[in-house]
């Protein structure tokens, strides 16, 4: 370890020992805004140290800012427990689910519905093995481990597994200088499809559980109908979207006001979200579809709504929200009931399988001269999009308990730092080995 990371990792360090200091002597003067800015600060300050750190060791820094949830979250197996409150505060709760929100408008964004037709039938192949296996294996792991968490439960663990960050793999793969190999494309494809069909899969189990609650059933037919509802929606709102996006543009280039271009931006990837909640789906998958929707040639020709792309001009009120919503969920990891043989054996089953899920998924290119063992490393972290399909289910209640617990949480969450720690070192050696 060199001289400058070790710095830097005492520094980090260092920090994360005073946040708790400076929280207790933060106390307020009766406005509530104010304790919501501490936290705020202690958050933003944690994630941009931790990221920093996390890139310097070769890591996406998202995975900085969720181990930097993680040790603030446990501090009070030290006998801290000034943060403590963070992990149940209804404003920062809410700031995290509308970051939620923007990362998968962003995620949407640099997805084109172009790309997705053009990416291939090896892709294609990836993406449905890739979700298929790895939920199947999440069920089963789910129903031997945890037999009493319910066939919901179950099929929530199964949904997480299927997920894949399409951000850490094409970070990993620049860093990599592999981008332009067939490997790369194959495995970027894949893992947008994978994302599309990941989000279909969480519509209908999110659904059922729904439906169940009301006094429905499982049952195949119910089933079909949340897959179509899902379905119409997204190809609904693409086909309305275009449509009706270059109009929207073309009257939002008319008004006199600044920042025009983001703030339609905003408001249709918050209306599609509201759209899907109200049809019963989840509210990412309106924003995911709001993102796929609007390209950059929809406003090019007018020149008032500037030259900037929407992704640049959405980025920094990302910025802001998004790793709240990682370290809140880092913070909500209880480290000690992996203690208990239970929940570390399911952490232990959960990525097993994971691994194995999508490492089998390679075995859907079609064709010659192509890496499988490399695409399906490439589809192994789960990073983000597992991290929000499991805050997902943890907000879900059956028949008024909670779907799953803190422990099975916080056994979904270690699953998903190892696969999002495997990845980069796993690529490096494939690529660099001789063929």
């Amino acid at each position: 370890m060199t001289r400058g990371r070790a710095r830097q990792i005492a520094l980090f360090a260092a920090v994360l020992v005073a946040l708790p200091s400076v929280a207790l002597a933060g106390g307020s003067a009766g406005d509530p805004v104010a304790s919501v800015a501490l936290h705020l600060a202690l958050i933003l300050v944690a994630a941009k140290l931790a990221g920093d750190v996390a890139v310097r060791f070769g890591q996406p820094a998202v995975l900085g800012e969720l181990v930097a949830g993680v040790v603030l979250g446990n501090l009070g197996v030290l006998g801290v427990h000034a943060l403590e409150p963070m992990k149940t505060d209804a404003s920062l709760d809410l700031l995290a689910r509308l970051g939620v929100l923007l990362l998968l408008f962003e995620v949407g964004l640099e997805s084109t519905v172009g790309e997705m037709l053009s990416v291939g039938v090896s892709s294609l192949l990836v993406a449905t093995v890739g979700v298929l296996v790895p939920f199947g294996l999440g069920y089963a792991v789910g129903a031997w481990l945890v037999p009493s968490a319910g066939i919901y439960a179950h099929a929530f663990m199964g949904a997480t597994l299927a997920a894949t960050s399409v951000g850490i793999t094409a970070r990993v793969l620049r860093d990599l200088g592999r981008t332009k190999t067939k490997e790369a494309r194959i495995i970027l494809g894949a893992a947008v499809i994978d994302d599309v069909f990941g989000l279909v899969l969480l519509a209908v189990v999110t659904g059922l559980v729904g439906a169940s609650n009301q006094g429905g059933t499982l049952s195949a037919p119910s089933i079909v109908a949340i897959v179509a509802k899902a379905a119409v929606f997204l190809v609904g709102a693409l086909v309305v979207g275009r449509y009706a996006s270059p109009r929207l543009f073309r009257a939002a280039s008319r008004l006199q006001s600044s920042a025009v271009l983001v703030c339609v931006a905003l408001a249709f990837c918050f209306g599609f979200a509201w759209l899907a909640d109200r049809i019963g789906l989840a509210a990412i998958v309106g924003a995911f579809a709001a993102g796929l929707v609007l390209e950059d040639v929809h406003y090019q020709g007018y020149p008032r709504l500037g030259a900037q792309p929407i992704e640049a001009l959405v980025q920094p009120i990302a910025a802001l929200l998004v790793p709240v919503f990682f370290v809140l969920m880092g913070m909500r990891t209880d480290l000690a009931s992996l203690a208990h043989g239970p929940v570390l054996l399911l952490a232990l089953g959960l990525t097993i399988v994971a691994i194995t899920g999508k490492v089998v998924s390679g075995l859907g290119v079609l064709g010659g001269g192509v890496d499988r063992l490399a695409v399906g490393l490439g589809m192994i972290p789960r990073g983000e999009v597992g991290l929000i399909f499991a805050n997902v289910g943890l907000g879900l209640s059956f028949q008024g308990a909670p779907l799953f617990d803190q422990g099975t949480f916080s056994a979904i969450v270690v699953m998903i730092i190892v696969t999002t720690l495997l990845t980069p070192p796993a690529l490096a050696w494939r690529f660099r080995k001789p063929r």
